[in-house]
């Protein structure tokens, strides 16, 4: 008996079922293979690319523009002014700051950095431009600082005799520490700064800024440099891993296509 028209014969929709659901398969599984491949380069690349999307995504505001919304926005927003602090830190080279990270560590026997100096040292500040300003607490920054780091890699000898105690110690549980660096964040009261933070209004009308739920992102830099700098210091390989995480996203894509149609036609 001939099929009916517009229906594949039996024998025939065995045959496309029998093929396309291994290949919809071998398709899947090399998406996945591609996209988990994909994130491990990411992560290699030491891009901070959750940071750089929370600030990337939102639209960005100057303090004044703020008090002229008749609602503010639920989300948090990128904010951006200019610091005035009356009490700022004050270093050994005059620079006046009102954020300082510094991350101090030495490398083990076995490959791992080990910390043995966590310094964070803030000031509360206001956000201002001609238009207004609002406080802001940079104790409750998210980490890191976004700006321009400054980084000392050496020997761990050439360390200040202050952290000569932690240093003989780590050598009598893990042997000799091989490199040490230092790694110091700031933030200084003569920076334009974004924030990325949510704006909210008092019961008297009074604006403030309260942080997300991981902290302020504060960023000395403007918004393209401050992505180059979340980027990583390997970009190659953040690029080849975003393009084989999209390229495995894609395949998972196909493959449940190819399977569907398979389905379809069984």
């Amino acid at each position: 008996m001939q099929a009916s028209h517009g229906h594949l014969p039996p024998a025939y929709r065995g045959i496309i079922v029998t093929l396309m659901l291994p290949i919809s398969a071998w398709i899947g599984l090399t998406g996945l293979l591609l996209f988990l491949a994909g994130l491990v380069l990411v992560r290699s690349s030491g891009a901070r690319t959750r940071m750089g999307r929370r600030l990337a995504g939102p639209p960005q505001l100057a303090v004044g523009d703020l008090f002229d919304l008749a609602q503010l926005p639920a989300r948090p927003i990128r904010v951006i002014g200019r610091i005035r602090c009356p009490d700022p830190i004050v270093t050994s080279r005059d620079e006046q700051l009102v954020a300082v990270h510094r991350d101090v560590e030495v490398l083990l026997p076995d490959g791992r950095w080990r910390s043995i100096e966590r310094v964070r040292a803030t000031r509360g500040f206001e956000l201002w431009d001609h238009a207004g300003s609002l406080p802001l607490d940079a104790a409750q920054a998210a980490e890191p600082l976004i700006s321009i780091p400054y980084v000392w890699e050496g020997d761990p000898a050439e360390l200040d005799e202050s952290y000569a105690p932690a240093i003989e110690r780590l050598r009598m549980e893990h042997g000799a520490p091989r490199r040490a660096r230092a790694v110091t964040r700031t933030i200084s009261v003569v920076d334009r700064i974004l924030v990325l933070a949510r704006p909210e209004r008092e019961p008297d009308g009074t604006l403030r800024l309260v942080p997300p739920d991981s902290g302020f992102v504060i960023s000395s830099l403007d918004l393209p440099d401050a992505m180059r700098l979340l980027g990583g210091p390997r970009r190659g390989l953040l690029l080849a891993g975003a393009g084989m995480t999209a390229a495995g996203v894609l395949c998972i894509l196909v493959a449940g296509f190819v399977a569907a149609l398979g389905l379809v036609a069984g």
